[in-house]
């Protein structure tokens, strides 16, 4: 695998999303053995969401090093969850992955995944009602 085939990868996954209504690509960076990318999307229920991932590659596997993915209502007023991998919570399992849930400030343990990770979570786990939203 390199850089381009697993930004391929990623792009496939959300053209092919049942839960991914508009797809914008705000940037790209690829190179052999790393890269970054940024896209906004509108889910089927209106709701946004951007994604911000960093890889490189070894071993022929993508792996993520930084990311930040953020969903948000359709107006962009309140935040639904947050997943990153800033280095905050140092007394959280599995440092420094987590998640923050809804605008309180609720911060829960995370793991690490990449976009198309992320996809497959909210799709096969019903990580969301969307239509309607309620609250998980």
């Amino acid at each position: 695998m390199n850089g381009q085939l697993y930004l391929d990868s990623i792009k496939m996954t959300l053209a092919t999303s049942s839960i991914v209504k508009c797809i914008d690509i705000v940037q790209e960076r690829v190179f052999d053995m790393s890269g970054f990318i940024r896209i906004r999307l509108r889910l089927i229920n209106d709701d946004f969401m951007e994604l911000m991932e960093f890889f490189r590659i070894q071993n022929d596997q993508a792996e993520t090093v930084e990311y930040r993915y953020q969903w948000m209502d359709s107006e962009k007023n309140m935040l639904r969850k947050r997943w990153d991998n800033a280095a905050h919570y140092p007394e959280l399992p599995n440092f420094p992955h987590h998640v923050h849930v809804g605008d309180d400030g609720q911060v829960q343990a995370g793991q690490a995944m990449g976009i198309v990770s992320l996809i497959e979570l909210i799709e096969q786990n019903k990580e969301i009602n969307l239509l309607p939203y309620k609250s998980w």
